[in-house]
């Protein structure tokens, strides 16, 4: 595999700088951060080029705060200037060198992707039925928390010959334990650290139907048995090669008996559901009166599934004309 080089400059160019700030700062301007920075934007930004050039760029401290959707979790909050800006302009270089790094089937926080594409692709898989009789479902334990970041930066390096950028990267790795849920980076590096993975399950253990959103993994065969044996490989190949551990609520199951819950809906070989939280959620929101765009948001979930009769059960006709207005 070829190492890609001479990227820190670009990385650093305050025209990248510029355009990272342009990009940060898209629907946040009224962020106390953003309004502190622009007051001295240009200045900002020229330190924040020296600071880079001359390798003495520190991550800031983080805000960490508790939140509550489904399960807790701890967020890490960097200050805009200069931490934000420094990740996207990272990813404005680095963007597309980690999307051709992964394969086709995560879906995780990459443009064109995402939670629909994900349950797309699987409803287009269960058309083959017999394919697809039985389903393995699994999630890694404490996923962030348990990357390792030797294994990270050594992955990196099977990437990158760059020692600027390296030196950076690992700067930003080193700044918090494991990965740091709300950090821009963290997405990309979760994504990248799951990759060889993919590919081994892909080219190596050549899985036909095999799905990924962030450490949630759905693995389809007319095999219940094969679900096992790949279930058993995949524990000893995170155990040794990345640290990490399944978590032991993995299920293999008939796909007729259940319905494959995955990225929000519950997905059956004729049908799609909602998630029953999500539709909970949507009846307690129409229910309270909460504001259009909170049911718009919980619509948008429901127009891609078999939903109609929820809609209709929620929702009088009036309410949909005032939505659709």
């Amino acid at each position: 595999m070829k190492r890609i080089g001479n990227l820190y400059h670009q990385i650093t160019s305050i025209e990248n700088l510029r355009l990272a700030d342009a990009i940060a700062q898209k629907g946040k301007q009224q962020q106390y951060g953003v309004k502190l920075h622009n007051k001295n934007r240009e200045e900002d930004l020229l330190k924040l080029r020296v600071t880079l050039q001359n390798r003495t760029y520190q991550t800031s401290k983080y805000d960490i705060f508790k939140v509550h959707e489904q399960k807790e979790r701890e967020v890490y909050r960097l200050p805009y200037f200069p931490d934000r800006i420094t990740h996207h302009a990272i990813m404005n270089v680095l963007e597309s060198i980690f999307v051709a790094n992964f394969t086709a089937d995560t879906y995780s926080c990459i443009k064109g992707r995402g939670i629909h594409k994900a349950s797309n692709n699987l409803k287009k898989a269960l058309k083959d039925v017999s394919g697809t009789t039985y389903c393995l479902k699994l999630d890694i334990k404490k996923f962030y928390p348990n990357v390792d970041h030797d294994i990270l930066k050594m992955l990196l390096r099977k990437k990158f010959k760059d020692t600027d950028l390296l030196w950076l990267l690992d700067e930003i790795i080193d700044s918090a334990p494991g990965l740091p849920i709300g950090n821009y980076l963290s997405q990309y590096f979760a994504n990248f650290y799951l990759s060889y993975f993919d590919h081994w399950i892909k080219e190596d253990k050549r899985v036909k139907y095999y799905f990924r959103y962030a450490d949630d993994i759905v693995i389809l065969s007319d095999s219940k048995d094969f679900l096992h044996e790949i279930l058993a490989e995949i524990k000893q190949y995170l155990s040794e090669n990345l640290k990490l551990t399944v978590k032991g609520n993995y299920q293999v199951f008939a796909v007729e008996d259940r319905g494959i819950d995955f990225v929000g809906y519950k997905h059956y070989h004729e049908y799609t559901l909602l998630r029953k939280s999500i539709k909970k959620r949507f009846a307690r929101a129409v229910k309270k009166k909460k504001p259009k765009s909170t049911i718009d948001s919980y619509l948008g979930w429901a127009v891609h599934c078999n939903s109609n009769n929820l809609i209709k059960k929620l929702l009088s006709d009036e309410q949909l004309q005032r939505l659709r207005n």
